[in-house]
Formats: C-alpha cells, sequence, structure tokens
C-alpha cells in the first residue's frame, strides 16, 4: 500500500457540514437526500465529496455518491478491500428473518414507487405483507429488525408510535450495501419456498377441477 497523504483545506463555514457528513457516514453508512437535505447537498458537490472521500481514505473508507437516488453511501476503499485486518464498511451480517424481511420491504418499496413523493407505507398493512410473504419472525425480532435498519438510515418511523397506522418511511438505500453472498443465499431460499408454493397452489386447484 503507497503513503497516504492528506491535503484538504475546507473553508470555515463549511466545518460543520464537513464533519457532521463524516460523522453520519461512520455512524449509520447512508446519507439520504430525502432525510438528511443539507447533509447530502453538501456531500453532492464534487469538490466537497473529493475532501470527504480524502479524508476517509486516511482510514481505509471511500464514500459513493448516486445522484440518481440521492445517496451517499461508506463503502471500503478500493486499496484495502482485500486487507487482513481492517473491517469492511456498508456489510451487516443479518440473520436469515432479517433479510427476509428486507426482502419483503423492497417488494413494498418497488410497489409504492412513483405514487408519492416519499414512499411510505403503515406499519399494519406492512405487517399484513410480511404474513402474505410467510416471513416466519414474531414481534419482538421483527421490532429489532426495524430498529437495526431505523439506525442504518434504511427505513424511517417514529419509535414512540406503535399502532398499525405508524407509517413507515422507506429509503432507496434498501438496494445498497448487502453482503452479497448472504443475500444470494437467502433469496435463492426465499425464490424457491415462492415456487414451491406456487406448485403446491396450482396442484391443489387440478384435484378441484378433477
Amino acid at each position: 500500500m503507497s503513503d497516504i497523504k492528506l491535503n484538504i483545506s475546507i473553508k470555515e463555514e463549511n466545518n460543520i457540514l464537513f464533519k457532521r457528513c463524516i460523522r453520519k457516514l461512520l455512524e449509520s453508512t447512508f446519507i439520504v437526500g430525502d432525510k438528511d437535505e443539507k447533509l447530502y447537498a453538501f456531500i453532492s458537490r464534487e469538490s466537497n465529496r473529493q475532501d470527504i472521500s480524502d479524508y476517509l481514505r486516511m482510514i481505509g473508507f471511500d464514500v459513493l455518491v448516486d445522484t440518481d437516488v440521492k445517496i451517499a453511501m461508506l463503502k471500503t476503499h478500493e486499496a484495502d478491500e482485500d486487507v487482513v485486518g481492517l473491517k469492511k464498511a456498508n456489510i451487516l451480517t443479518f440473520t436469515t428473518e432479517q433479510y427476509h424481511l428486507l426482502l419483503v420491504l423492497w417488494e413494498v418499496y418497488l410497489e409504492n414507487l412513483g405514487y408519492n413523493e416519499e414512499n411510505l407505507v403503515m406499519r399494519g398493512d406492512l405487517i399484513d405483507k410480511i404474513k402474505a410473504y410467510e416471513v416466519d419472525i414474531d414481534s419482538r425480532k421483527l421490532s429489532a429488525a426495524m430498529d437495526l435498519f431505523k439506525r442504518y438510515n434504511l427505513i424511517d418511523f417514529d419509535l414512540k408510535d406503535k399502532t398499525e397506522d405508524a407509517i413507515v418511511t422507506l429509503y432507496p438505500s434498501l438496494q445498497f450495501g448487502w453482503d452479497m453472498a448472504q443475500f444470494q443465499t437467502v433469496s435463492a431460499e426465499y425464490m424457491k419456498n415462492g415456487g414451491l408454493q406456487e406448485e403446491q397452489e396450482e396442484s391443489e386447484e387440478e384435484e378441484d377441477e378433477e
């Protein structure tokens, strides 16, 4: 690995936004434009993004900005991806139940896309969707998973509102930061179970016709 040289000059009026962007990325992995407009507006400017990237490089990280979906994401710097002993950024090891829930959330996100400026779903409707997809997760594990997804800016909701009418905001960050090996395993199982269910339903329909 080559020597690291840091040459950043931040204007005084930008100091706070620069620090907030760094801390937000390290804390939550994502900066979502729909949630943190000021931070996203700052980091999406090329010069600011480069300064933040140079700073993060000192600790082996980098930032990816996707202007199509207005997301900034912490990632491992490409030069350090294979370095042993460094924690990999942007990779969470979810439980199987959490991955199944994440798939349902992404499905709901896609279904709602384009209907409103914000992508929203009521908690009760989300629970119905989870049941429809036969995701085996109890209320305690569901709350823990939702809290985890909120922490990493994948979704947002009012922690105090536990009613079925509570609004859950779905962010496009749901599609980023997956552990691809684990995701592929879980999604294959998910699709297989769905396929088996369809086959069973078709078989039952044929028996009824007979």
